[in-house]
């Protein structure tokens, strides 16, 4: 299983054999199943996650309803750098959607590894700006673009979020409801 994630980091800089070793030492496997929690609010967030297999559907409540802001499919990392880096607690739910496996290294161990490693304090650089960049997508998407559009961008750049997560999920990711997202995809199969 942990080939998976030392191959993932693989594509992002090379890794020696230390590397991988720390890697394999440091990150624990877990297993959650099916609306499990994986991060709750009012806990501090400290770990950092990679999903090996499963859906998790990051939340939070406004006004008693769940808002979703992301959705996180396998061979993708998973924290909430706010907590993580200022040790304060989280306003997400990290919600388990389909059955998960994850390998998770706590916030010591991770700024050891960073520590005493160039390869793995790279590759930690590389993930977050992964992980910022589509935050500002998905930011910029909801703030300027129409409802198509923001279902339009959605299928060109995460198409695969239609195979994995309910409708609903993705409704509220968009800030639409789900008869408008059945709306635009049948309006936009039928052009």
């Amino acid at each position: 299983m942990i080939d998976n994630l030392l191959n993932y980091c693989s594509n992002f800089t090379q890794l020696s054999d230390l590397d991988k070793e720390a890697i394999t030492l440091n990150f624990k496997p877990i297993q959650l199943k099916r609306k499990d929690f994986l991060l709750k609010e009012g806990m501090v967030c400290d770990f950092v996650a990679f999903l090996n297999a499963g859906v998790i559907r990051h939340y939070h409540l406004k006004n008693g309803s769940e808002i979703t802001c992301d959705i996180t499919l396998k061979n993708n990392f998973i924290t909430d750098f706010k907590s993580l880096t200022q040790s304060t607690p989280t306003n997400y739910y990290f919600q388990i959607l389909k059955d998960a496996e994850l390998f998770v290294i706590k916030k010591d161990d991770l700024f050891r590894l960073y520590a005493e490693n160039r390869n793995i304090e790279s590759l930690g650089r590389i993930m977050a700006e992964r992980v910022a960049l589509r935050t500002i997508d998905i930011a910029m998407s909801l703030s300027a673009d129409k409802p198509a559009e923001r279902v339009e961008n959605l299928i060109k750049q995460r198409s695969d979020l239609f195979q994995e997560v309910p409708q609903r999920y993705l409704a509220n990711l968009l800030g639409i409801s789900p008869e408008s997202l059945s709306r635009i995809r049948a309006r936009r199969e039928t052009q």
